[in-house]
Order: C-alpha cells, then sequence, then structure tokens
C-alpha cells in the first residue's frame, strides 16, 4: 500500500515539473515577449550621448553628454536641467505603444503617413548612442530619428514613426510634453553645480593675475596654498561656496557685443573643482548695482544693506554671455580673500592636548603650569613656581581657570591681518625684540610632545595695538589688548580655589567667632553632629566643610590688609573645632580663619595663617557671616506702608 502510494506521489510530482517546464515557461516567455513587443526604441536608449529635438515650429535644441553630465550646445551653450533630460531619456526608454500598424499597410487603406501627421512632423528627435551596433568600424556611434505626429482624435495618445521607418506607434502624449518643454527649464539654473561638500578647492584670479588657491585638507580644514601658506578659514570659505552656488542667471545676453565679452578683459576668474570636474565663471566689466527692494531692508531690519552687484559674465569653454548679478558681501571676500578668507585664531591647537604652560613677561618670574600623570585629589594641574634660593615649588591649581586659559588663548583672533612678511624694523618696532608676554604651549606628552610659542607685542610708538605672532611663522597680526591682561603671570589668578575640603567622617563641635575690635564673642556655639535649625549656622558650617576662595588677593598672612592703598586689620575671627574618628579614639583640631570688615555688597576678606594667603571669601559665607556678626543690628527689609481703611459709603436715599 505505501509503495503505491509512493509511486502516485512520485508521478504527480512528474507531472507538475513537466507543466511547469512547458506551459508555464511558455506562458512566461510570451508575457515577456508581448512585453518587448510594447517597447517602441530597444537596447539603442540604453546609452543615449546625444540629443537633438527640431521642429519646422520650434528652435532647435541640441544636447550633449560629457561623462555624467549633459550641457546645450544649441540655442546657447549652457549646462543642461539633469532633471529635465533624465526626463526626457526616461521617456524614450520607457516609450510603450498602446498599438502599432505597419506603413505598408497604410496604402491599402487609402491613407498615408500624411494623415497622422508622420510626413512633416511637428517634431523630430535624434539621438545618437554611445556604441556601435551596426559592425562598422568607420563609425563609432549610431544615430536614431524618431518622428513626432499628430495627436489622436481621442485617447489623448500621439502618433510617431519608428526609427526604420516601418512602423507607426500609438504612445501616450506625456512625449510629447516632455519634448516640448521651454529652454528656460531644459537649462541649468545655477551657474555653479558643484556641492561644498564635493569641492576640493577655490581658485580666484584677478585681472591683475594675482592667484589665490585654497584647498581642503580632510573634511574640517582649508589651506591658502598662493600666494601663502596659511590657514583659511572653515566657515568663511564655505560659506562663499555656497553663495557661489546660489547665483542665478540674470539674463542672457548677444554674443556681438565685444565690449560686454568678459574673454576680452575679464576682471576675476572663479573655479571650483570637484571630484574629476572643474567650473569657472568669468566675471567681466561691473554693469552696476542691483536695486534691492523696499521690502528686503525691512526684513533685514538693516537699511545701509550695500546692494548686489552685477557683472558680464560667462562660463569657461561656453560661448554663451550673461549677467550675473553677486551679494556686495560675496564680492568682498572674492577681492579680500587673503584677508577675508583667511582663518582669524591666531593658534590652532587642541585644548585636550596641551599639557603644559609657560608664561614669560618682562622683569617679572615666569609662571609654569604643568598637567600631572595622575589627578590628586581630582586635580589635575599644577604651578610650579621657581625661586633661586628655594628651587621649585609646586602648588594646586585650579582646574578650571587653568581650562579658561587655555580657551581664551585658543579664541585669540586677530582683528587685523598687518603683515605676511615683516622686516626686522617691522618687528622690533611691534615690539617683538622685547614681548610683552611669551606663552610656550606643550602638547601632547612624551616623545610624541611639540611646542608651540606665541609672542605678543606693544608698539614702541604706543599706537594703542597689540600685535601677536607665532614662533615659527612671521605673519603678524593686531589682536585684543585684553590678551595682554588674560595672560598675566599671577599664580594666584591660577591657584586651586578649593582650599580645603573636611572627610564625610569630619565633624565641627564648636564654632566661635570673636570680634577682635570689642573683644568680645559674637558666636559661641557647642554643635552636635546634626547641625543646628539655625540657617545662618547651618551655611556657616556647610561653608568650612568645603572652604573657596573666590579669587585670590595674595600670598601669606600678613597681620594688616593693604586695600585700596589703605591698610586694614582683621576685624574678626572664627574658630572650628573639628574632630575626626581615629583607630583608638577620636582626633581633634582647630580651624582658625581671619576676616576683614565686608567691604560691599560681595567683597570681604579673609586669611588664615595655615592656608597661607589672603582672599575673597564667597557670597553663601559671606552673608552667613554677616548674619552672625550683624544679625540683631540688621533692620530687615522695610515694611510695608500702612493704609488706612476707607470709610464705609452711605448708601443714597
Amino acid at each position: 500500500m505505501r509503495t503505491k502510494v509512493t509511486l502516485i506521489l512520485v508521478f504527480l510530482n512528474v507531472a507538475l515539473f513537466f507543466f511547469i517546464f512547458k506551459f508555464e515557461r511558455g506562458w512566461r516567455t510570451e508575457q515577456a515577449s508581448l512585453e518587448a513587443r510594447r517597447r517602441v526604441l530597444g537596447a539603442e536608449t540604453a546609452d543615449i550621448r546625444s540629443l537633438r529635438i527640431s521642429g519646422p515650429e520650434t528652435t532647435p535644441i541640441n544636447l550633449i553628454r560629457q561623462g555624467d553630465n549633459w550641457s546645450l550646445t544649441e540655442p546657447i551653450e549652457w549646462p543642461a536641467n539633469p532633471h529635465a533630460v533624465s526626463r526626457i531619456i526616461n521617456e524614450l526608454q520607457f516609450l510603450e505603444h498602446e498599438t502599432s500598424f505597419s506603413v505598408a499597410d497604410l496604402a491599402k487603406n487609402n491613407q498615408s503617413l500624411a494623415d497622422y501627421g508622420l510626413e512633416q512632423p511637428r517634431l523630430t528627435v535624434t539621438f545618437t548612442t554611445g556604441t556601435n551596433t551596426t559592425g562598422d568600424e568607420t563609425n563609432t556611434a549610431d544615430s536614431y530619428t524618431l518622428k513626432i505626429g499628430d495627436e489622436t482624435k481621442v485617447g489623448n495618445r500621439l502618433y510617431i514613426l519608428s526609427p526604420d521607418g516601418n512602423r507607426v506607434h500609438v504612445v501616450n502624449l506625456s512625449l510629447a510634453r516632455s519634448l516640448g518643454l521651454p529652454i528656460e527649464d531644459l537649462r541649468a539654473d545655477t551657474i555653479f553645480s558643484i556641492p561644498v561638500f564635493e569641492t576640493r578647492s577655490l581658485n580666484l584670479q584677478n585681472a591683475a593675475n594675482l592667484r589665490v588657491r585654497i584647498r581642503r585638507e580632510g573634511s574640517n580644514r582649508w589651506t591658502f596654498e598662493a600666494p601663502i601658506i596659511a590657514r583659511a578659514s572653515k566657515t568663511a570659505v564655505e560659506l562663499s561656496i555656497n553663495a557661489l552656488n546660489a547665483l542665478r542667471v540674470r539674463s542672457f545676453a548677444t554674443a556681438g557685443n565685444v565690449d560686454a565679452n568678459p574673454a576680452s578683459n575679464p576682471t576675476m576668474r572663479i573655479t571650483l573643482e570637484g571630484n574629476n570636474r572643474r567650473e569657472t565663471l568669468i566675471l567681466g566689466s561691473e554693469i552696476g548695482a542691483t536695486a534691492i527692494p523696499a521690502a528686503a531692508t525691512e526684513t533685514t531690519g538693516n537699511p545701509g544693506t550695500k546692494p548686489d552687484i552685477e557683472f558680464n559674465a560667462m562660463l569657461e569653454g561656453k560661448s554663451t554671455l550673461f549677467t550675473v548679478s553677486l551679494p556686495a558681501a560675496l564680492v568682498e571676500a572674492l577681492r579680500n580673500a587673503q584677508e577675508i578668507l583667511r582663518e582669524p585664531k591666531v593658534l590652532d591647537i587642541d585644548a585636550s592636548a596641551v599639557s603644559a604652560i609657560v608664561i614669560t613677561a618682562p622683569n617679572q618670574p615666569d609662571l609654569t603650569i604643568q598637567q600631572l600623570e595622575t589627578s590628586v585629589a581630582g586635580n589635575n594641574w599644577q604651578i610650579v613656581r621657581r625661586d633661586t634660593q628655594q628651587g621649585p615649588q609646586t602648588q594646586p591649581a585650579d582646574g578650571k581657570m587653568v581650562e579658561r586659559l587655555i580657551e581664551q588663548l585658543r579664541q585669540l583672533s586677530a582683528l587685523k591681518f598687518v603683515s605676511d612678511a615683516p622686516s626686522e624694523a617691522d618687528l622690533e618696532n611691534w615690539g617683538f625684540n622685547r614681548p610683552e608676554r611669551e606663552i610656550t604651549l606643550t602638547l601632547g606628552t612624551g616623545n610624541n610632545a611639540r611646542t608651540v610659542k606665541l609672542q605678543i607685542g606693544v608698539s614702541s610708538s604706543r599706537d594703542g595695538n597689540v600685535y601677536a605672532r607665532l614662533g615659527d611663522a612671521r605673519f603678524v597680526y593686531v589682536v585684543d589688548s585684553a590678551v595682554l591682561e588674560q595672560t598675566a603671570p599671577v599664580p594666584l589668578d591660577y591657584r586651586q580655589r578649593l582650599l580645603r575640603e573636611l572627610p564625610a567622617a569630619a565633624r565641627i563641635t564648636n564654632l566661635s567667632v570673636k570680634d577682635l575690635q570689642t573683644n568680645t564673642m559674637v558666636l559661641d556655639k557647642i554643635l552636635p553632629l546634626e547641625g543646628t535649625s539655625d540657617e545662618p549656622i547651618k551655611t556657616l558650617i556647610n561653608q568650612l566643610r568645603s572652604l573657596r576662595a573666590q579669587r585670590f588677593v595674595e600670598d601669606g598672612f600678613p597681620a594688616k590688609v593693604l586695600l585700596s592703598d589703605i591698610e586694614r586689620t582683621w576685624r574678626y575671627q572664627l574658630d572650628a573645632r573639628i574632630t575626626l574618628p581615629g583607630g583608638t579614639g577620636e582626633q581633634t583640631e582647630t580651624m582658625t580663619l581671619f576676616f576683614t570688615e565686608r567691604l560691599g555688597g560681595n567683597v570681604q576678606f579673609a586669611g588664615s595663617n595655615e592656608i597661607a594667603a589672603v582672599f575673597v571669601i564667597e557670597q553663601p559665607l559671606l552673608d552667613a557671616l554677616w548674619k552672625v556678626t550683624y544679625g540683631d543690628k540688621d533692620p530687615g527689609p522695610p515694611a510695608p506702608p500702612e493704609t488706612t481703611p476707607a470709610a464705609p459709603s452711605t448708601p443714597a436715599p
């Protein structure tokens, strides 16, 4: 029984295979053949290299392909609109007929090609391919002609004559719409077609034959290669390229106007180079300013906006003359590219790579700030002081202040590019023989470390300018004079602001404040671990647990503080007893701070022999200390004015 079932199943499988192979395959082949027969054109449309559209009542249009780009050669020489050309080619490649009939059968029905508008067609499409399908070695390409006749009386269809002239096809009317596009739609809308991400270089040449070349390095850098070697501004260069890509033709001119021909007297050549292609715009004579509509100034809010400048122009390799309007800012950037498109930042450094900073100033000790290999208590920087008597001394530096200094140096920008090749006399006049600042940055560590030296000079003529240059270059810039204050070699400016941080287990068990002027105790409290409900006392405890300086005034702990040429004595003494748990018991120590009187809304000085510095305390500590020392004398906020209740109104009789 099982053998019988197996044989039946085998027979059915063989029958199914035979059916698929014999009949379904034939159906699919017939369907594919039918679909191929509906196509008007065949493989000849796979590689179209040129197109010509002509007719008795139309201006001939000629298109040729060079590489992947299409160009118009007639009626004007101009880059073609790739979308419009693709639409025409797609129509030809996928052109299908609804029906067709043989030309030889027309005579049998007493008809001719003239009855379908094909004797003198209204449009003729001639295209050539890049491959030779005739087998003739003398021909490099084959040419095909498609004649477009009348529309059908019903159905919105179109009569066309096949390239071999043997069949008339009835096709969709969309072919005529694609071929009938006006020249304005067939030509490219823009002058340049190389986008900024593809651009590899921007080249400029003026009437005096001065050549400027700006080349892309990697993805984020642009560099001047001529007439100088210098860094270019990525933002400024790419904005200029985007502005060039936004240019549009204002009007086309006649080729016979020799005076307007930019080739005879070019004022500037602008070239964009991309991936294996380049485009050059030649600007001729300046026609004048293009008026700015009043609405534009109202929108920008700047009635002083400069108008665009209109030029006669042409594209290199094209004979078509036209006019184009360039924004005034773009014209200025192109004419003064060496300055406007140049990178204004003096230093080209990575902030995270800086490992050491040395600041030198005349008649002052050098300030050295260096990065630690391993952080100490969360701090990565230290100040190195060099004393001829005691040798180098280190002190923790405030990381935020060091990062601020590095960022200020990184953002240091040229207000003006003074000279790219100064003489020795110029350098001396600008103060570089004895710089006001010499800042040496070490980038990296170990064998890969390199140094960058920045010099800041002040002119001997005291012209009010501050000059900067890098040690390995001769470029001189005018920079903001604030750099002198920002780079003052004052160790106190970079000292660690966190003066003391108590461990979590430490407790402040006693807190006292003494008025040294009256020799009286202002505060004397024994505190439990949980603290107190008194808000000023709570704030004092929190501030003392993490004591920070707003800024430092001087090193050491003097008996009197010189402030604004006035010697001030210490007014208050604060003692905080600190208890630390130990292995054999508790250890206690006393933190002592001295304070001046409050000198303003946010200024009060403190000092300590232990800290060996005089500093300005932070606002929370200042406010809490004020409430402790003057709390009973502070009248508090003014009371609201009293209001007399209005007398009840007497009802009218």
